[in-house]
Formats: C-alpha cells, structure tokens, sequence
C-alpha cells in the first residue's frame, strides 16, 4: 500500500491580503450614492464584479448599501453590467 501525500493548502491570508477596515464612508460620515458612478466604479472589478468586503476595506453596514447603489447605477446605465472585452 501506498501512504497517501498529504495536499498543503494556503491559508486565506495567502490567497487574500485584506485591506484595513478603515470604511472611508464612516470616515466622511456620508452614504453610497448612485449618481456619483465615478466613487462606485473603484469597488468594481475590471470583470465589473462588485469587490469584496475583505478587499474593499467598507465596513457590513456600507458593503450593503455599496452593493444596492452599483446595482441602481448599472439599470441606469452608469456602471457596465460586464467587463470590457
């Protein structure tokens, strides 16, 4: 019988370097906004994925907001709903 190798993962700090949890919405003391699509578009991936929480440094309570807002934007056409190609 052969012993089986055992697989080494990286650990999650490997894969991701979270940003600091700094929410620059808390520090300005203002809101997520769909108007202003140029704020909104540096929380997009050059997939237009919306960035993570962990990546972006928002705290949960503007991450949610964040998220609604680049939704609003992209039916009004601000925001591309893919990336360009």
């Amino acid at each position: 019988m052969k012993a089986k190798k055992s697989k080494q993962r990286k650990s999650s700090s490997a894969r991701f370097r979270p940003v600091s949890t700094n929410c620059p919405y808390c520090k300005e003391g203002r809101d997520p906004d769909y108007k202003n699509w140029q704020d909104l578009a540096k929380y997009l991936t050059d997939r237009a994925k919306i960035v993570p929480k962990s990546r972006s440094g928002v705290c949960a309570k503007h991450q949610r907001r964040l998220s609604v807002e680049i939704k609003r934007a992209r039916h009004l056409g601000l925001l591309p709903f893919t990336g360009s190609i």
